[in-house]
């Protein structure tokens, strides 16, 4: 039985789907709540971050140490960089970059971190299970980079700025950070989101306007993976 270990930045996108799995156990660590579950022949534990780089990077470390996992999922919600995208649209995150980090002054390229790089690439196997779950399951897709960062991106100008040096897809807050995370502790990963907003002057309202929408259909698509891995 594999031990899969979810992250969800909020307690809005863990409701969406704890309504696919029959919980066995609830308990704290650190302050973070942690639920256990089986699904199909996955034991599945569940956590919320809290949003941002650091909550984020702190919930994956917790789950490596406390619980040995064979695979480390990070759903979510994003906001769109690319026009093509619509509000619920599904991004499978092939590459991770964190936007914000800059050491340029050093001759290094924006988003590059010493010992890891620019680009995290997800594990290939989650990647090609997830398109073959979607393609199934007539559910359109994107796949391509996702970048993070700590900051709400509301400016177009700078939501179009990382969209050109990235070639990022979206934009969110948690994805990059648990990347480098897995990846510096051996550990395969996927990111997965849907889009609830496309950052203008009123992507803030959008936003709150279809969170729940975005979380539900992520969260049906993260059941059907689970029960193909």
């Amino acid at each position: 039985m594999k031990k899969i270990g979810v992250i969800f930045a909020m307690n809005e996108e863990l409701d969406e789907f704890i309504k696919y799995l029959k919980v066995d156990r609830e308990y704290d660590i650190f302050d973070l709540h942690f639920f256990e579950g089986i699904k199909k022949d996955n034991h599945c534990i569940l956590v919320t971050s809290g949003v941002g780089k650091v909550n984020s990077a702190r919930a994956t470390q917790i789950l490596i140490d406390n619980y040995n996992v064979d695979y480390i999922i990070n759903v979510g919600v994003a906001g769109g960089l690319s026009s093509t995208l619509d509000i619920g649209d599904i991004i499978i995150g092939n590459k991770l970059v964190q936007h914000d980090f800059d050491i340029t002054a050093f001759n290094h390229d924006k988003g590059y971190i010493p010992n890891v790089g620019v680009y995290i690439d997800a594990d290939e196997y989650l990647v090609k299970t997830t398109e073959m779950v979607l393609n199934d399951s007539n559910i359109d897709y994107f796949k391509g980079v996702i970048a993070s960062g700590d900051i709400f991106c509301t400016d177009e100008k700078m939501s179009n700025k990382i969209a050109h040096k990235f070639s990022a897809l979206c934009v969110e807050m948690e994805g990059a950070s648990i990347a480098q995370v897995c990846y510096l502790s051996h550990i395969p990963f996927l990111i997965l989101r849907s889009i609830s907003d496309i950052p203008n002057n009123n992507n803030v309202i959008t936003y709150e306007e279809f969170l729940k929408e975005s979380s539900t259909k992520i969260a049906l698509v993260l059941d059907c993976l689970l029960m193909k891995i």
